[in-house]
């Protein structure tokens, strides 16, 4: 296995495409165009499918079937993920290789940062209620809230968290970012602090916005001790991914009032379980997994891989190339 360099002209370029199904992906024309592509759904049609293969391009989260068959991919010089996260591809095997990995930043950005805005504006002006109270034909006046010069502590400085501050900065809010460490504030947030100190940031804030990727330092970083820093009347917005949130230990905030609310797209088990108690709170607001997706993502993504093909094919550094060590690529990318 090489990490650079395209192939010989002698040696024809194939693609692997790992689905979560035998349906073929939409988009998928546009990598015929430039190569031999041949799609895998699970272990066995993968491990048929790796051998001669250049390049993996990987459509599916569930990515055991990638683990399992590894030792088939006598070929790979690059694999890419089509999706931010990258946290299920990190088997210690692809980790400890030479081959690079690069991921889909920067395509769900916009429609995340659109996310988070509209979850904090449904929190502040109660639109829930009101569609309940437009669904029991009642009339029930209230005041509600602004979100004018509100604070939103966005856990995870990345393309995606600076996209979400750059919205609310637009809107007068009050952006403060959390990073692996820390950095000076510029144009998006007032300042950006190390993760290490969020426990004297929490109490701040007004919304705490999860935009951090999966690691070993954010898995179960939202626990108990997290939820009870933060301020009573805080929301928790978690766009990033479900297991950074210790989700028994939500409930328990939730039911002791510790904060206000939260909007949840992500969670440790996905789906998440029809009877779980989640689903019953009126100061939950819950989406499947859905907070990045648009008319149209599944073409982006095929068009944002063929780009970075384009620069493989040149012998050209590739874009958006993930760092395995700390799980995600670099924004300065």
């Amino acid at each position: 296995m090489s990490q650079t360099g395209s192939p010989a002209p002698s040696q024809p370029l194939r693609i692997t495409v790992l689905t979560d199904s035998d349906t073929r992906p939409p988009g998928l024309d546009l990598v015929e165009a430039h190569a031999e592509v041949v799609t895998a759904h699970d272990e066995a049609s993968l491990r048929a499918a790796l051998p001669g293969s250049q390049i993996l391009l990987v459509t599916d989260f569930r990515t055991e079937a990638l683990e399992a068959a590894w030792d088939a991919a006598d070929a790979l010089q690059w694999i890419h993920a089509a999706s931010a996260g990258v946290d299920q591809l990190m088997f210690d095997a692809l980790v400890n290789s030479d081959i690079p990995v690069t991921n889909a930043q920067g395509i769900f950005d916009r429609n995340i940062a659109e996310y988070v805005l509209g979850v904090i504006l449904a929190f502040a002006k109660d639109t829930k209620h009101n569609v309940v109270y437009q669904q029991d034909r009642r009339w029930v006046h209230r005041d509600t809230e602004t979100i004018e010069k509100k604070q939103v502590l966005v856990v995870g400085a990345g393309s995606i968290g600076r996209r979400i501050g750059a919205l609310c900065r637009a809107v007068d809010m009050d952006v403060v970012g959390v990073a692996r460490r820390e950095k000076p504030g510029d144009e998006v947030f007032s300042a950006i602090h190390a993760q290490s100190q969020l426990d004297s940031l929490l109490p701040h804030a007004d919304y705490v916005v999860i935009a951090a990727p999966l690691t070993e330092s954010t898995e179960g970083l939202f626990d108990s001790a997290r939820f009870a820093a933060m301020a009573p009347h805080a929301r928790l917005i978690n766009i990033g991914r479900g297991p950074i949130v210790v989700t028994d230990d939500l409930v328990a905030a939730l039911d002791a009032g510790q904060i206000a609310g939260a909007a949840l797209d992500v969670f440790e088990t996905e789906p998440l379980p029809a009877d779980h108690p989640l689903w019953g709170y009126d100061n939950v607001l819950i989406s499947a997994h859905m907070a990045g997706d648009f008319v149209g993502w599944r073409v982006a993504l095929m068009e944002q891989f063929v780009a970075n093909l384009g620069h493989w094919q040149r012998g050209e550094a590739l874009f958006n190339t993930v760092s395995k060590r700390f799980g995600y690529a670099p924004s300065s990318q």
